[in-house]
């Protein structure tokens, strides 16, 4: 059965299609009784209206687009939540893609959003450099860059200081007397990785050792791998700690480490990244580096629509939060140290499958926010 359109409750009220769309649009410039006759005449014949064409008529829409490297990882569902809910303060909506870490499969999701004229754009994007962002700013539409540095002066960015975040991970693992730690993560194409990782090279001590087992993907079943790959190591060239780029890969060590029968922390120590919930209510409870993942939503979200309502008088702005790290179970062992006559820390990589600290329990506090930048 077709839908109903504007020309079947015009009929059925005996009206103009004009004053069918009055009622709709602009209700005050018609009289009551004949918008209660339009009215009911909707009602009776179920008529919904399409607004996907009036807002293509208009030029742009009340949608808003999120594109996120992977919707499986619950750091970007908090994002997400965090966004929709400045978005839907002011009645607008928010779509959800994920790219799956795809650079062809985020073009695709962008030339629709496009098509689809949406008011505005927040992205983790794969490459911050992608050419199609700028086809977003050419046609007036906002682009915000989530948990990314934008590097760039013609867009807003809202991120994580996630050397810092490294050099927290690492410094609580050296505090506690390891010498010998893995760095679990990858792509190092991915901003967030590398720069994590240069935060742990950072934070090493004279006689601590980091190596990278590198991930081809930042989820579960890489992070079983990376630990089949520790755990297969003799117990004097096994890494007694483990920093991994995220929670995620935290959580595929944790499991394979004490499926193979390590003990966790007692044979290796592991801190993860993110502080997903999902951490806390781990086997063994995990440490993380935290990052404010509702506020990094609401604070891109804000930043978008400040420029709606700017227009050219926006001063685009890149704000850098600041991480802190929660020390759990996972790595709340202090490991004697072994005396050493050499000094200098060395590091080496090894291929695999492709602030302050705060103990859990302590109250929340709000994660501490470097000094916005204007572009």
């Amino acid at each position: 059965m077709a839908a109903t359109g504007i020309k079947e409750v015009a009929r059925h009220a005996g009206v103009s299609v004009g004053t069918v769309s009055n009622v709709l649009n602009h209700p005050h410039l018609v009289a009551e009784a004949t918008r209660k006759r339009v009215l009911a005449a909707i009602e009776e014949l179920g008529f919904v209206r399409n607004e996907s064409a009036r807002q293509l008529r208009a030029g742009s829409s009340r949608i808003i687009g999120l594109v996120v490297l992977d919707v499986a990882n619950p750091f970007f569902t908090d994002v997400a939540r965090g966004a929709e809910a400045e978005a839907d303060a002011v009645g607008s909506v928010v779509t959800l893609s994920n790219s799956g870490e795809d650079a062809e499969r985020e073009r695709r999701h962008l030339d629709l959003l496009l098509q689809q004229r949406v008011q505005g754009l927040l992205i983790t994007p794969v490459d911050t450099a992608n050419p199609q962002l700028d086809r977003f700013i050419a046609r007036g539409i906002p682009v915000v860059l989530v948990d990314r540095g934008a590097g760039r002066k013609n867009l807003c960015s809202v991120a994580v200081d996630d050397r810092l975040g490294g050099r927290l991970a690492v410094s609580h693992l050296v505090e506690r007397g390891h010498e010998r730690i893995a760095y679990v993560g990858g792509p190092f194409s991915i901003d967030q990785v590398a720069d994590r990782h240069r935060g742990a090279e950072e934070a090493l001590a004279p006689g601590t050792r980091l190596e990278v087992v590198e991930t081809a993907a930042l989820r579960v079943v890489e992070g079983q791998r990376a630990g089949a790959i520790i755990a297969e190591r003799p117990a004097s060239r096994r890494p007694t700690a483990v920093f991994c780029a995220n929670d995620l890969l935290a959580l595929g060590v944790l499991r394979e480490l004490t499926h193979r029968g390590l003990r966790v922390p007692d044979d290796v120590a592991i801190v993860g990244y993110d502080d997903i919930d999902f951490a806390a209510a781990a086997a063994v409870p995990l440490s993380s580096v935290r990052q404010p993942r509702d506020e990094l939503g609401r604070a891109a979200m804000k930043l978008l629509l400040e420029e709606l309502q700017e227009g050219s008088s926006h001063r685009h702005r890149q704000l850098v939060f600041e991480p802190d790290l929660v020390v759990r179970e996972s790595s709340d062992l202090t490991r004697p140290r072994r005396r050493r006559t050499s000094s200098g820390g060395s590091r080496r990589r090894s291929e695999g499958s492709q602030g302050s600290a705060r103990r859990s329990g302590d109250g929340e506090r709000p994660p501490r926010r470097a000094a916005g930048r204007a572009g």
